[in-house]
């Protein structure tokens, strides 16, 4: 029996210490045998990735990534966490978010939610896409709003949906003290989505009254989805959400509450992506960002931020909704690994209209499977004291702070929306991403890479207030581009019983274009164009009976280079002579005749399709 000595086991002992230099040097050789002569630190730069804001993502973090200290749980700068014990008590709050006219609906909706797992509702009221505000008391019957809290979005209704609530709560004996939730007033937000200008009187009114009578209840959210849904960065993203909040703590303390008083009105809404690191390190860096406006307030006590995490609209599918379940997933553990007190799970079918029973039920059990059976509420902190996730939070917060600084010198966060600035950042930001998003450098699953042609549909109900066309911000989806070449697709489908198609020319054995073939095939197929592959290879003089039998109107040249080099030409020749009206080759530019383009990793895959179906008159 081996005994251990008394002071423990160090199971490293016996293997030395390893210097950076030695990895650098090995990355060097595994570079040089690439083809890439680079040493020292150029290797290490060699594998970094430079992504939004400017961030660079390196290969390796170690301790000499240092960064400022994180402070405690529940302690300033709350960068890890608002709480002193996190979410390890009770996990975060499970909010469900309901857009409802019908007041009968929305009550038999929400209360099968809290009947199973959620524990607090987010509530659309008024306008077009809300339950009305004298519809409120219906939606909420039988729901016991002393333990349930609730958050309103009511827009231009503030004012009535804040009254109607609170004459609710009067109503059934609820006691001040047992209000808890958020009003939703959000002016600012607003006037991002509608290009109105913003008035504060009420959002001001309604925080002196939760201030004076009920404690537990928010006047105002500082909503960060619009500037998310227009395309902007993280970075841009807690910008503007911490010019909004300075703006509400400037007009709060001129009304006479303490800046205490001012901070504790305030709730901030945050989109939560499929990037768990990302999104894990906007929270932490948000809470960091937050406390310094508090400290420099002079309220460094004050600055404990309460974080709404919703899982991030723009990079919901309307092609094979399902792997949305992957993506909020994704998105819900990076919310709760960093600290959001509440954490709405849009469900999968959300950019398809209204939710079914089934994926309002998959959206509620994503939390309750992460606290419950994955046990991540267990650790306060999980991220904490990773070196790239702390290297993260400050770069992060760091751009955040230039942006804020950019928004205050242009007069403020009103005036920034109203001169255009916020707008053109984000823009500028959203056209970069885009063409990320047009080369598959950012692949959408299902969309832009391994789309299903032949899957069915999913359709669900308008949702209401679907349509209207804000003069704000614009709302972008990641998979727009694609999808607007899948429905010229599906219209020419229904119009003519077939798909547009693509032959797929494979030159020599299976060994040689298999590749390829697979290339070409996934990627016309994200443009609604579907690929016909028979036979399984061709040559010049098999071709044109081939492309003939295939219904195609253009073709794609697939196999190896060294195949190229004795076949394309003429196979192009004679694809062309069958009347291919456009000839692909599957690989990078070369000079091969009758060829006229080519598709290759890291191409323009939005413009090419547009072409292709363009030339084959689908409108």
């Amino acid at each position: 029996m081996t005994v251990l000595p008394a002071d423990g086991l160090s199971l490293a002992a016996e293997f030395p210490d390893p210097a950076h230099e030695q990895w650098q040097s090995l990355v060097e050789g595994v570079l040089r045998r690439s083809g890439k002569d680079v040493a020292g630190s150029a290797a290490e730069e060699a594998l970094s990735t430079t992504v939004e804001d400017g961030l660079i993502t390196r290969p390796l973090y170690t301790s000499r990534d240092d960064a400022p200290d994180a402070g405690y749980p529940g302690f300033a700068p709350f960068t890890r966490g608002s709480k002193a014990a996190g979410n390890a008590v009770s996990g975060w709050d499970v909010r469900q978010w309901h857009s409802l006219t019908d007041p009968a609906r929305l009550n038999e909706a929400v209360l099968t939610d809290l009947e199973n797992g959620v524990t607090s509702l987010w509530l659309t009221v008024g306008g077009t896409a809300g339950v009305p505000v004298s519809g409120l008391a219906r939606a909420l019957d039988g729901v016991y709003l002393d333990l349930a809290p609730l958050a309103l979005d009511a827009g231009g209704e503030l004012d009535a949906a804040a009254t109607e609530l609170l004459r609710l709560y009067q109503a059934r004996g609820v006691a001040a003290a047992s209000v808890r939730g958020s009003l939703g007033a959000d002016p600012l937000g607003q006037a991002a989505r509608s290009g109105v200008a913003p008035d504060l009187t009420s959002a001001v009114h309604w925080a002196e009254r939760c201030a004076k009578e009920y404690p537990g209840l928010r006047a105002l959210t500082v909503d960060a989805l619009p500037y998310h849904e227009a395309g902007g960065s993280a970075a841009q993203e807690l910008g503007s959400s911490l010019a909004t909040g300075v703006a509400y703590l400037r007009a709060l303390t001129r009304a006479g509450l303490s800046v205490e008083a001012a901070c504790a009105q305030v709730e901030f809404r945050y989109a939560a992506t499929a990037d768990q690191f990302l999104t894990i390190a906007k929270l932490r860096a948000a809470r960091r960002l937050w406390a310094r406006v508090a400290e420099v307030c002079g309220a460094s006590g004050a600055g404990a931020q309460h974080q709404h995490a919703v899982t991030s609209p723009v990079m919901m599918t309307r092609r094979d909704p399902w792997v949305n379940m992957l993506r909020t997933t994704l998105a819900c553990l990076g919310a709760g690994v960093g600290g959001a007190d509440s954490v709405t799970v849009l469900p999968f079918d959300h950019a398809l209209g209204l939710p079914d029973a089934f994926a309002r039920r998959i959206a509620r059990n994503t939390s309750t499977i992460l606290l419950e059976e994955s046990h991540l509420a267990r650790v306060i902190d999980p991220a904490g004291g990773s070196w790239y996730v702390e290297r993260l939070t400050t770069e992060l917060a760091g751009a955040a702070w230039a942006f804020f600084q950019e928004i205050e010198r242009a007069g403020g966060q009103a005036a920034a929306l109203a001169s255009g600035l916020v707008g053109e950042r984000l823009a500028a930001t959203w056209a970069a991403r885009s063409k990320d998003l047009a080369r598959r450098k950012e692949p959408i699953t299902g969309v832009s890479e391994f789309p299903q042609l032949t899957e069915r549909p999913v359709e669900r109900e308008t949702a209401p207030g679907t349509g209207a066309t804000p003069a704000g911000l614009p709302v972008v989806r990641r998979d727009e581009a694609f999808e607007a070449l899948r429905a010229r697709s599906d219209a020419h489908l229904a119009a003519t019983g077939s798909r547009p198609r693509v032959f797929l020319a494979a030159l020599g054995p299976a060994s040689a274009h298999t590749a390829r073939a697979t290339f070409a095939a996934n990627l016309f197929q994200a443009g609604g164009i579907e690929p016909v592959h028979d036979p399984v290879s061709v040559d010049a003089s098999t071709a044109v009976g081939a492309f003939a039998a295939s219904g195609a109107g253009v073709a794609v040249l697939c196999s190896s280079d060294a195949l190229y080099a004795e076949q394309a030409g003429a196979v192009a020749s004679a694809l062309r002579a069958a009347g291919a009206q456009r000839v692909f080759l599957a690989g990078r530019p070369a000079e091969y005749p009758d060829v006229d383009a080519y598709v290759f990793a890291g191409c323009d895959v939005v413009a090419v399709l547009s072409s292709v179906l363009d030339r084959m008159g689908v409108a």
